[in-house]
């Protein structure tokens, strides 16, 4: 059985079909609220910027780093997003990421998407970015650390969604799979913490009028667009040496016995994040995550622009 390679992706088979239905019940509604709050918050900084942070994360995650015991991880991005665009803008542009990933890339199942947007979008969003702002008014090196704090929390709050929805749908005792999955991810989210802070620091460096929140309509320059777009091809051209070892889900599942519930997807698009054509070589890796990518940049971007027509249309 082959699985996501990203932690906290729920193949379809590991949660049962009412808490599939509740988790997507729960997500509906806090997406209907994003889109309404995000209308009215939308600039014309955040056009250029949502694009790039959607294409960035879905490139970053194709990156596993290794972790202790033959384990991997990677960014999930929740915070960052958060960071960079504030909560809801946030919540909108890790939804587009996992809708792509399981719609596409058959990363996640369908059923269970909802509980992947929730315990990888919306919590690590909403969490990060309540940790981060209660910082706010601290000078940079403390943001920088608190965003990387902010970062590891999110993570692990995530995973502890994560562990309660496989409790209620009978896949493993609470007991058990709480303490395995809070445990490898400890680990998982130092890489997280890593990432986010780095990447927080270097906006503070280069413009760090990005991260504050009364410059959310003012209108940039299109220098750190272009460092982005250069950003998120290089990490693609890297992902092709990205560690093969199974990822924090999987490996709780293959220790506690439930990993062969994990269902078949009912098709294939781009498999393993692999052309079909090309085979898993890294030139079919490669030029699946470019699809992505670029697919990811303009769903942000057209998120972004009905946002802000819509904000635009609503002002007297």
């Amino acid at each position: 059985m082959n699985l996501s390679p990203a932690p906290l992706h729920i193949p379809d088979g590991f949660l049962n079909l009412g808490t599939s239905l509740v988790m997507w019940f729960i997500v509906l509604i806090v997406l209907a609220i994003a889109v309404r709050r995000t209308r009215d918050q939308i600039g014309d900084r955040q056009i250029p910027m949502m694009g790039i942070i959607a294409a960035f994360i879905f490139a970053a995650q194709m990156i596993n780093f290794p972790v202790t015991g033959g384990t991997s991880g990677h960014l999930l991005g929740g915070a960052l997003a958060a960071i960079f665009l504030g909560p809801w803008a946030g919540i909108l542009v890790m939804t587009s990421v996992i809708a792509v990933q399981a719609l596409l890339f058959q990363d996640g199942g369908l059923l269970v998407m909802g509980a992947n947007i929730l315990n990888m979008g919306i919590l690590t969003a909403t969490v990060g970015y309540g940790i981060y702002r209660l910082f706010a008014n601290q000078p940079r090196r403390v943001l920088v650390i608190v965003s990387g704090i902010a970062a590891w929390i999110s993570v692990m709050v995530g995973a502890f969604a994560t562990s309660i929805q496989l409790w209620l749908s009978a896949t493993s005792r609470l007991g058990v799979v709480l303490p395995a999955m809070m445990g490898v991810h400890v680990l998982i989210g130092l890489g997280e913490a890593l990432i986010t802070a780095a990447a927080v620091g270097f906006i503070m460096q280069v413009r760090p009028q990005i991260l504050q929140e009364d410059e959310i309509r003012s209108r940039g320059n299109w220098v750190w667009v272009v460092f982005g777009v250069i950003i998120t091809i290089v990490v693609v051209l890297a992902a092709p040496l990205a560690s093969t070892n199974p990822d924090g889900l999987e490996s709780v599942a293959a220790e506690l016995g439930f990993v062969n519930q994990a269902a078949e997807p009912t098709y294939n698009i781009f498999p393993d994040y692999s052309l079909p054509i090309l085979g898993e070589t890294p030139i079919s890796t490669i030029l699946a995550g470019l699809i992505g990518v670029c697919l990811l940049a303009g769903i942000g971007l057209l998120v972004a622009k009905l946002m802000n027509r819509k904000a635009m249309h609503s002002e007297p």
